[in-house]
Formats: structure tokens, sequence, C-alpha cells
């Protein structure tokens, strides 16, 4: 099985870590968060991975070579004319994901302990084109599902609601923040190719195609732990949580 680590972020919300390091090898206990995304991949199975870099893209590449890729064979996908986004990034590395599975995808600054196997056991069994983490976590941005299917997103703040359908009738509809990790079917690439652009975001992809891809939620049965390292005081709660194991 194959998968990809979105490792190019400029780590902005970071500073001063990132001025002189790229977001994805920012450490958490010692490890950094690169290292840890990757292990976690290895140890659902993974023996192929794409890395996508922009941000101190030469200091990534040096960082795998001198682990020796970690014992697989990874690739990087290097975006450091253009930063191409999510979207853009997973469509960008399409020739080394395709083929006839799944593929995982993850943020290189979410540190969590799910079992990743499960989650990539659920997407076959639901048939799904799209599986997303999701959560009851508080946040501004929600995707909405209906049965478990994604059905639209949700700005909490601003009330905006995007959808394909007229949600208003809909009386089961719930609304779920987004943990970062996707399993994604490769079928999806020829929906990604009609983009007319070559930098976009994935979420607006999946608001705009969810009634015509089957994109499941994925919650964890059992408690785990999930930080999104991006600011420096949720990278102080990842040292805490990895300080306590």
């Amino acid at each position: 099985m194959k998968g990809m680590i979105f490792a190019a972020g400029l780590g902005t919300r970071l500073r001063p870590l990132t001025d002189n390091c790229p977001k994805a090898l920012v450490s958490v206990g010692g490890i950094p968060m690169l290292e840890r995304v990757i292990k976690k991949m290895i140890a659902a199975g993974i023996t192929e991975i794409v890395v996508n870099v922009h941000h101190f893209a030469e200091k990534i590449k040096a960082f795998l070579k001198d682990n020796d890729d970690f014992g697989i064979l990874i690739h990087v996908s290097d975006e450091s004319d253009l930063l191409l986004d999510t979207g853009g990034g997973i469509l960008n590395a399409k020739k080394w994901l395709i083929g006839d599975e799944p593929f995982v995808v993850h943020n290189a600054d979410i540190l969590t302990d799910f079992n990743l196997e499960e989650m990539i056991s659920a997407h076959q069994k639901n048939n799904a084109d799209v599986t997303l983490l999701v959560d009851k976590r508080v946040t501004s941005r929600y995707l909405l599902f209906d049965s478990g299917k994604m059905v639209g997103w949700k700005n909490e703040k601003t009330g905006d609601i995007r959808s394909p359908w007229n949600l208003a009738d809909r009386v089961d509809v719930v609304p779920l923040a987004f943990g970062g990790v996707h399993v994604i079917s490769p079928n999806v690439f020829g929906f990604l190719e009609i983009s007319p652009e070559k930098v976009f975001s994935i979420t607006p992809f999946y608001i705009s195609y969810c009634d015509r891809l089957n994109i499941q939620g994925f919650t964890p049965e059992g408690p785990y732990n999930w930080v999104d390292i991006g600011r420096l005081d949720s990278l102080e709660r990842a040292e805490s949580i990895v300080s306590a194991h």
C-alpha cells in the first residue's frame, strides 16, 4: 500500500521554530514529526510513500537521505517553485500514488495514535472513494455527514453552509471536525483532474464532489490522542502527551 505525507507547509504559526526549520521536522519528544508519521504508516503496512516539500525542501530531502528513507521507498514531490496546496499536491503526486489499492494521506503536523489499519479496513468495507478521519472535536469549520456519508461543510462563525444538496430538510446531519488523515481510492484522480486550477485545496473539492463520490467519515472506536502541532500552544500539549507515555 502507498501513502502521501503533506510536508510542504510554511509553518508560520510555529515561528520562531520554523524560521530555520521546516514544520515537518519540528520535534515532539525529540522525534521529528515527519519521522513519527512515516513510522506510523510503515506500522500500518505502507511500503511506499510520497513526501511533498516546499519550505526548506532541501532539509527534508537531507533528513530522508540521512535516515536511508527509513528502509522503504520514498519519493519526494518537489513543490519548491510553487506550493500546490492539498488538492494540487495530491494530483501532482499521481504518478507515484496511482495503482490498484487505496492510498493514505496524512498531514505531517498531526500527532495521533489511532489505529490506521482500522481506518483502511473501514474504507474497504464501506466501498468508499474517500474516508476521512473525523470526530466531535470543537472547531470553527465542520464537515457535515448524514448516515456516515459526507454531505457538505459549515463555517460555524459565519453560518455559511456549502453542499450539493439542500440540507434544510435533513434532520440527521452531524457536524464533525476533520483530523487531517484521508484514505483515497485511485478512481478519485479522474475527478481531481477536472480541476482547471493547478493550485487548489482538497476540502472544497470534497464539498463539490460529495454527491458523486462516496466520502465516508471514520471515527476511532476507542480513546486516542490527536493534536495539530501547528501552533506553539498545541505543540506544548503534544509534548505533554508524549512525555506521559
